[in-house]
């Protein structure tokens, strides 16, 4: 006997569609939901993309292009005093530009996370400086040191080449300065006399900043105009100037820590820490962030002055105020003191010095009642030029102190 089933073409169609369809609506709903979370996913990828190119990309390129930007866009946008508006960088820089073509300067230089402190080297009148020195411009003891900066009266003449027009608003005894700020200053203000000991703090916020090659100097840099390279940066020119004003008899600390490298922001927090720390066991009034400009978008801009036959980087003081909010009593007298040294200068070497800068930053001077920036030269002049500037500052500053 035999079983026999009856199958029902019609219906097992229609069983079979139905499951089909049933199939692809499921493989349609899931991937429908698995393409709406890889798009979710997308979304952040690209924003955090976008957001890294602009917060990175967009400034590196900028910074590394005009030196300038570098300066303003980092030290504004980190510095305690300073904030830039992030997404009005064009606008920062269309600023540049114009103040370019008005003859005016723009300095910037309070644009980076904490550094050890350890790779702290400190050289103090009592140690031996162990930079390696060119046989052309080593100095050994303190004859040979001051040898040839006594002769003061010796012709002088800035030989700056296309250079740009030197922009200030006030002047007292033949010193400009360039007024950044609110306050008004007074001839009565800028003619007082401050008293300050011998002691001489050198450091460098922008540890890492350079010059153009040269014959005797040349090197392979690490940046734009930067180096991590102590002989050939501008901590070079702090060696220098150290050896200068002991060649005098001034007890003279130079730190070469690196406040700008590896990382760029917070280098002025960092500096002041630096600072507060040597100030604990060694007082000083006089405090001298050395710097090397990066003004104007040149990297052949060299601001120079020839004294006899020696050429050299000129020098600007930047001075800074509370202009900012910050609490900073001593600005007057910072502002005092580099009046006295500047005009000082006009009279043994004039040239040497272009506009005092006041700004309304503080940029660490609230430390001393002689606390200054000075700027020696520019991207364009060359480390042998500048560590002629530091021959002839000395010996005005001896002019002053003694």
């Amino acid at each position: 006997m035999f079983n026999i089933a009856v199958i029902n073409i019609k219906d097992s169609l229609k069983y079979l569609v139905s499951i089909t369809v049933t199939l692809c609506l499921v493989m349609l709903v899931t991937r429908y939901f698995s393409n709406l979370n890889n798009d979710e996913k997308s979304k952040l990828v690209l924003n955090e993309k976008v957001s890294e190119i602009m917060h990175t990309s967009l400034l590196i390129c900028l910074d590394e292009t005009i030196p300038a930007i570098k300066e303003t866009n980092h030290e504004l946008n980190n510095n305690e005093e300073d904030k830039i508006n992030e997404n009005d960088i064009l606008g920062e820089l269309l600023k540049v530009e114009l103040a370019m073509f008005k003859g005016e300067q723009k300095i910037a230089y309070v644009p980076n996370s904490s550094t050890s402190q350890e790779q702290q080297n400190i050289t103090t009148s009592n140690e031996e400086n162990e930079t390696q020195v060119d046989n052309n411009n080593q100095t050994n003891g303190n004859e040979q040191v001051n040898q040839n900066i006594e002769s003061f009266g010796v012709t002088t003449q800035v030989v700056t080449q296309n250079p740009l027009a030197d922009a200030y608003n006030v002047e007292c005894n033949g010193v400009k300065i360039k007024n950044e700020t609110s306050f008004e200053l007074t001839q009565d203000m800028l003619s007082q006399r401050i008293e300050v000991s011998n002691n001489v703090l050198i450091f460098h916020t922008h540890t890492c900043e350079s010059y153009t090659s040269s014959e005797n100097y040349q090197y392979v840099p690490t940046g734009n105009f930067r180096t991590t390279d102590n002989n050939f940066s501008v901590v070079r020119v702090g060696t220098e100037f150290t050896k200068y004003l002991q060649g005098y008899g001034y007890s003279v600390v130079h730190d070469t820590t690196y406040h700008d490298y590896p990382a760029y922001t917070g280098s002025y927090n960092r500096s002041l820490k630096t600072v507060e720390k040597i100030l604990e066991t060694t007082p000083s009034d006089i405090i001298i962030d050395l710097h090397r400009d990066a003004i104007g978008s040149r990297p052949d801009y060299a601001p120079t002055v020839k004294i006899g036959e020696d050429y050299a980087s000129q020098l600007m003081f930047v001075i800074g105020t509370n202009g900012g909010g910050l609490w900073h009593p001593n600005w007057q007298q910072n502002l005092q003191f580099a009046v006295e040294v500047q005009q000082k200068a006009n009279e043994l070497y004039p040239g040497l010095f272009k506009p005092i800068i006041l700004r309304n930053s503080r940029y660490n001077q609230h430390l001393g009642k002689a606390a200054c920036i000075i700027e020696v030269g520019s991207t364009g002049n060359t480390l042998d030029q500048s560590i002629n500037s530091v021959k002839y500052l000395s010996a005005v500053l001896n002019e002053v102190l003694k």
